[in-house]
C-alpha cells in the first residue's frame, strides 16, 4: 500500500486548494517552496508547474525606499485602499536576515495592523537570507502562488536600497520608490541608483509641519526624473507626494499605477516584460545553482582559501587565482 502524503507534500490537495482561494493551503504551498529539501523542491516545482496551466493577472508592484521612509505603514495604508476598492491584495514583506545570528524579524504583520485582520489581504514575511536585492529566492515562485489564489495585486516590499534593488525591479511591473523630504546629502547616492529603477517617486510623510518641504521634495524630484532616460517608450516617472498617516494622495498614486499598466498593455510592453521576468528568473536560478554547487564543492573551496591566502598577501593577482579556483571547480585543470 502507498504510503499518503502528508497535507503539505500532497500536489494535487495544493493545487486544488491554491486555485479555491483557501489561505491556510496558500501558506502551505508558500512554505513547501520556500524549503531547500531536494525533494520538496521537487515536489514544489511540480506544484508550480500545474499553476501555470491556468496562470494569474496580477498587477506586480516593487515598494522599496530610504530608511525611515515608512515602507510597511504605507503598504498598511495603500493596501487598505485597494481592498477598499474590491481588490485582492498580497503583500510579500521581505525581512532583513540577520548576518550574525541569522534570524530575522518577521514583525511585517505587526507593522500592517489592518491589513493583517482584511479579508481580502495576505500578508507574508519572509526572511531575504542575504539575497542579493533584499528579496527571498523564492519571491517570484511566491507571487505565481498567489496570483494562482486569486489575488490581482501583488506588493513586494523589499528591505534595502542602492544598486542592488535592480533584483527587485526584475521580478515586477512598476517599481515605486518611497523617499523623505530633507533626507540628508549622505542619500545621494542611494537616490541616483533608486531612481533609476523607479517607474514612480513618492514622497512619504507629507503632512502636518512637514507639509511644505514634501512638495519642494517632489518638486525637486520630479525635475530630476526627467533627465534620467526611461524605462520604456510608453511611459515617463514622476514623483507625488503621499501621507500614509492622513491617507491622502494613495487614491490618485493608485491612478498611476493602473494608467502605467494600461499603456504597457496596449502597446504590447508588458508582456514583453512579464516574458523578461521569466527569463529573468532562469538566468537567477542558473546563477544561485551555480553558486550552490561550488559551495560545495569542497575541493574548489580548500584551494580557494589557499589562493585568498596568497592574494591577500601581495603574491598573487586576483584574476589569476580566481581561474585556478574556476579551472579545478569546472574540472579543466
Amino acid at each position: 500500500m502507498t504510503p499518503t502524503r502528508p497535507p503539505e507534500l500532497d500536489v494535487a490537495a495544493l493545487v486544488a486548494g491554491v486555485r479555491e482561494r483557501d489561505p491556510a493551503v496558500l501558506g502551505r504551498a508558500i512554505t513547501l517552496i520556500e524549503s531547500e529539501s531536494p525533494e520538496r523542491r521537487a515536489l514544489a516545482e511540480e506544484l508550480l508547474q500545474e499553476l501555470l496551466a491556468r496562470p494569474g493577472r496580477a498587477d506586480r508592484v516593487g515598494i522599496t525606499g530610504v530608511p525611515g521612509v515608512g515602507k510597511s505603514t504605507f503598504i498598511d495604508a495603500l493596501g487598505s485602499h485597494l481592498t477598499g476598492l474590491g481588490h485582492r491584495v498580497a503583500v510579500l514583506a521581505i525581512d532583513p536576515t540577520s548576518p550574525v545570528s541569522g534570524g530575522s524579524i518577521l514583525g511585517d504583520k505587526t507593522r500592517m495592523a489592518r491589513l493583517a485582520q482584511d479579508e481580502r489581504a495576505f500578508i507574508r514575511p519572509t526572511p531575504s537570507a542575504g539575497s542579493l536585492g533584499g528579496v527571498a529566492s523564492r519571491t517570484r515562485e511566491t507571487m505565481l502562488l498567489c496570483e494562482a489564489a486569486g489575488f490581482d495585486v501583488v506588493l513586494v516590499e523589499t528591505v534595502g536600497v542602492g544598486q542592488s534593488e535592480v533584483v527587485a525591479a526584475e521580478m515586477v511591473d512598476f517599481f515605486l520608490v518611497l523617499m523623505l523630504a530633507g533626507a540628508g546629502d549622505e542619500l545621494q547616492g542611494i537616490k541616483r541608483g533608486l531612481l533609476e529603477l523607479a517607474d514612480l517617486v513618492a514622497v512619504n510623510k507629507a503632512d502636518g509641519a512637514n507639509r511644505e518641504a514634501a512638495a519642494q521634495a517632489r518638486a525637486e524630484l520630479d525635475s530630476s526624473l526627467h533627465f534620467l532616460r526611461p524605462k520604456g517608450p510608453s511611459w515617463t516617472p514622476s514623483a507625488v507626494c503621499v501621507s500614509a498617516l492622513e491617507e491622502t494622495g494613495l487614491a490618485e498614486l493608485w491612478e498611476l499605477v493602473a494608467r502605467h499598466q494600461q499603456l504597457l498593455r496596449e502597446s504590447g510592453e508588458l508582456d514583453e516584460r512579464r516574458a523578461e521576468q521569466l527569463a529573468s528568473w532562469m538566468r537567477r536560478e542558473v546563477e544561485e545553482g551555480l553558486r550552490a554547487r561550488f559551495a560545495a564543492d569542497g575541493e574548489a573551496q580548500a584551494l580557494a582559501r589557499e589562493l585568498e591566502a596568497e592574494v591577500r598577501a601581495g603574491n598573487l593577482l586576483a584574476s589569476r587565482a580566481a581561474r585556478e579556483v574556476l579551472a579545478r571547480f569546472l574540472g579543466e585543470g
